[in-house]
C-alpha cells in the first residue's frame, strides 16, 4: 500500500445490528488493483446481504476505476463468491486456511455510443 492509496470501511446493517462489513483499499492509480476484505457477522444474516455488500463495494468510485480485484472472503461463503463471479471476469479462487483468496478482473462499464 502506498500513501496515496485510500482506505474505506463499509458496513451493511440489518436493523440496529451490523450484518456485514468490508475493508477496501483503492489504489492511487485509476487502473490499479483494489484490495478488499469481505465478511459477514455470525448468526442469521438476511439472504442477499452478502451480495449487497459485494455490490456496494464494487460500485464505489475508486473500485469502479480499478482494473483488478484482490479479495479475502471467509471460506465457504458461497453467496459472496457467487456474486463476485457475476460481477467480475476471470475469477480465480484459492483456499488459504479459513479464507478464500480471490483474484479477478473488474468489469469495466461499456461506453454507450450514439447511433450515427
Amino acid at each position: 500500500m502506498t500513501e496515496r492509496d485510500r482506505r474505506l470501511h463499509v458496513v451493511i446493517k440489518d436493523g440496529n445490528r451490523r450484518a456485514a462489513a468490508a475493508d477496501v483499499v483503492t489504489p492511487a492509480r485509476a487502473d490499479g488493483t483494489v484490495r478488499v476484505s469481505l465478511r459477514a457477522e455470525s448468526g442469521h444474516i438476511t439472504p442477499g446481504t452478502r451480495s449487497s455488500l459485494v455490490d456496494l463495494v464494487l460500485d464505489l468510485p475508486g473500485v469502479r476505476n480499478s482494473a483488478r480485484l484482490e479479495a479475502v472472503v471467509p471460506l465457504g461463503d458461497h453467496e459472496t463468491l457467487h456474486r463476485l463471479r457475476e460481477r467480475c471476469t476471470d475469477v480465480r479462487v484459492h483456499a488459504a486456511g479459513s479464507s478464500a483468496l480471490v483474484d479477478a478482473w473488474l468489469r469495466q462499464p461499456t461506453a454507450v455510443t450514439p447511433d450515427a
